[in-house]
Parts: C-alpha cells; sequence; structure tokens
C-alpha cells in the first residue's frame, strides 16, 4: 500500500506549502494542481494524473476533503470511481480526518460542506466588489495593456499581421489582443 498525495489550490498566485509539508513525509508521491476544485474531474488535469497513478491497495491523501474538489457531485463521483478500484482516501485535517475504504455521511457532509464554502465565498466577494464600486472604487485585475502597447497592437494589426503574431512580438496572450481590438466582446 502506497499513500499517494494530492495538493490543491485554486489559482496561480496561491501557495501550496503548507499541503506539502503535511503530505511529502508520509506519501511516495505527492501530485499537485493550480486550478479550481469546482470544475469537472476531466479539466483538473493533476487530478486525473493522480488517479491514473492509483493502483489497488493505495490510499489518496489529501490534507482537508475541499482538496478533492469545491463540487459535491464531482467528490462524490472521484470517491465511489476510488472506493470502487480499492483506493482508500486519508484526510488528514478537518470534519472527514481518517482513513475511509468506503462513502459515509461524514465525507458526503465535508464535501457538501466545502462547496457550501466556496459558494459563500463566492458570495462574500460579489458583494465586496458591489460595495466597493458603490463607493467608487472599481476592482479586479489592472489592464495588460498600458497606453504604450495599444497603439503598437492597432499598428501591428493595421500591418496585416495575425493575433498571433502580435501576441508575441507585444508580449501579451492572443485573448488580450482580441480584447484590445474588440474591447465588445
Amino acid at each position: 500500500m502506497a499513500l499517494i498525495g494530492l495538493v490543491r489550490v485554486s489559482t496561480d498566485t496561491q501557495k501550496t506549502r503548507r499541503q506539502h509539508d503535511a503530505l511529502a513525509p508520509i506519501c511516495l508521491k505527492v501530485f499537485e494542481e493550480k486550478i479550481s476544485g469546482k470544475l469537472a474531474v476531466d479539466d483538473r488535469p493533476g487530478l486525473t494524473t493522480a488517479l491514473d497513478y492509483l493502483r489497488d491497495g493505495d490510499m489518496l491523501t489529501v490534507q482537508e476533503v475541499d482538496r478533492l474538489g469545491r463540487n459535491l457531485l464531482e467528490g462524490l463521483i472521484v470517491l465511489n470511481d476510488l472506493f470502487q478500484r480499492g483506493i482508500a482516501v486519508k484526510v488528514l485535517e478537518g470534519i472527514a480526518a481518517g482513513e475511509h475504504t468506503e462513502r459515509s455521511l461524514i465525507l458526503d457532509l465535508a464535501l457538501a460542506l466545502a462547496e457550501d464554502r466556496r459558494r459563500d465565498i463566492v458570495r462574500k466577494t460579489k458583494n465586496g466588489l458591489e460595495s466597493a464600486r458603490a463607493r467608487g472604487r472599481v476592482g479586479g485585475r489592472r489592464p495588460v495593456v498600458d497606453a504604450d502597447k495599444r497603439p503598437l497592437i492597432f499598428a501591428r494589426r493595421a500591418e496585416g499581421e495575425s493575433i498571433r503574431q502580435i501576441a508575441a512580438g507585444v508580449g501579451v496572450s492572443i485573448g488580450v489582443v482580441h480584447k484590445t481590438l474588440n474591447p465588445t466582446l
């Protein structure tokens, strides 16, 4: 039996060190992903790689159940698949802490709470942004295209360059070039 770890955070800017510190000493291998836990299993490359790596008798190890995901249905699908394959789940912290070889009310409840926490975070973020807008503050990321890049993008397009060439030449993504050329998209 091998312990195989899964580390997940939602964005590239979040740190995974705390989870690695908990899993690395006890796991044979640790898989990492920086992607939203609300996504379907097929859209989470770190999780699918870990699931493909696991063998009968192994144990998928996570620090908390919500690292499996913050979508109740997808989490239940993952658990059912693992248990049918003879793979256990080990949770180090939280209400579902322990080793699990089959679905249980506590695992289902922990996944439901994770989804509810995610919904609560989204609601609070939306409320905070609306409150800031009401006070005249604008939230969100700073624009990638500054006053110097915008005319350069239009000039290169006028010269017949493709969007891909413009993006590479200016140092922005293809999507940014699209949005600059077509601001109504």
